[in-house]
């Protein structure tokens, strides 16, 4: 376990997810605006979760995250750097039945504590394509403020939030 909050558990993923990161990367709405393709099969997301390297090379990544109640799993979230731009930002995906009940926010929150309570960020960033209203709501109730526009993907629009550490509401 990595992280816990009231509801949720969040843990490394493992290649036994396969088969929840492939059904959740196969529902369209769920990567419509991501840029992502879905995976062809399990095997490619066993492959995808085998050769993940976020947690080797920077102590973080994309975490699992798991209900509590009833040790669901409701899809990812979590920190990533990219180190061709040296920027960490804050990234969720969840499958389509958790949606609207908060769990995005909350898991988030908790990783952007994290990040720079533990791991002693200074900044972390927030990505989304525009027309994602949803994600964009989520990066705006963690108190990230739009920074600027940039070519999400294949002429998509798209937007980064940012926060800083000393304006981050802890809690």
């Amino acid at each position: 376990m990595i992280l816990e909050t009231s509801r949720l558990i969040l843990r490394e993923l493992v290649p036994a997810d396969d088969g929840e990161l492939f059904a959740l990367n196969n529902d369209p709405d769920v990567i419509k605006y991501t840029g992502d393709p879905a995976f062809r099969n399990v095997q490619e997301a066993r492959s995808f979760l085998e050769n993940y390297d976020q947690y080797r090379k920077y102590g973080f990544g994309r975490w699992a995250v798991i209900l509590k109640k009833d040790g669901d799993f409701l899809g990812w979230c979590g920190l990533k750097y990219d180190p061709s731009i040296n920027e960490t930002d804050i990234g969720f995906r969840f499958s389509k039945r958790y949606w609207n009940q908060g769990f995005a926010t909350e898991s988030a929150k908790a990783c952007l504590t994290h990040g720079f309570d533990k791991l002693d960020m200074e900044t972390i960033v927030g990505r989304a394509m525009k027309e994602n209203t949803a994600s964009v709501k989520v990066l705006e109730k963690l108190g990230m403020q739009f920074d600027r526009e940039f070519d999400f993907y294949r002429g998509h629009s798209g937007v980064v939030y940012k926060v800083e550490k000393k304006q981050f509401k802890f809690g």
